[in-house]
């Protein structure tokens, strides 16, 4: 299949556990505030373990202008015009892991515990099965317990865990933790389909 066949399925509205409603689309580039403002309203606790400097407004910018959802596919959840979470598909469109995506996923604190984040992998899942991706990887901090469990719940595997191997933004180190999803189907294994 084709991202393009893939992305027809949004907007999409999906309704949480307390049956609030969400609309689930890719990121657009009149985004820029918006998502600007999404990452200022993660906790600068958590803001540490982000992998891109998302306090620095040019870094939003520039994603908002530069949108390859081919490469970097974000995915928001958006409740009366604010971005409460956002899962991102990362691609490589070349090279030996190019069968192989990256789930990243982020949700803020008042919409947490009500299956967004779940929601959100789900349908990240789902784009990179249809787009021919053979498996997706997931990168976490030791501590995101949390996050890790979710992930244990939806079918991911603990891969490797490398103690003290990656630091925050503060420079302290942590646990570096890697699960994984196959996405092939027991009839794609067996040729069939």
């Amino acid at each position: 299949m084709s991202l393009d066949f893939e992305l027809q399925r949004f907007p999409k509205e999906i309704a949480l556990k307390d049956s609030s409603k969400l609309l689930l689309r890719p990121l657009q580039t009149h985004d820029e505030k918006t998502f600007y403002e999404f990452f200022q309203s993660v906790p600068e606790a958590e803001r540490m373990f982000i992998k891109h400097r998302v306090s620095d407004p040019k870094i939003i910018k520039d994603w908002c202008r530069n949108i390859d959802l081919g490469r970097n596919l974000p995915l928001l959840a958006v409740k009366n015009g604010q971005i409460a979470g956002t899962a991102t598909l990362h691609q490589q469109l070349g090279g030996w892991k190019r069968h192989v995506g990256r789930v990243s996923v982020l949700v803020l604190p008042p919409f947490r515990g009500r299956g967004l984040a779940r929601a959100l992998v789900k349908e990240i899942s789902a784009i990179a099965r249809g787009v021919g991706l053979e498996r997706v990887e997931a990168e976490f901090i030791g501590e995101q317990e949390a996050a890790i469990k979710m992930f244990a719940m939806l079918g991911f595997s603990n891969l490797l865990r490398l103690p003290d191997y990656v630091k925050d933004m503060q420079a302290i180190t942590h646990d570096y933790v890697l699960m994984s999803l196959n996405l092939k189907t027991d009839e794609e294994y067996a040729g069939v389909g």
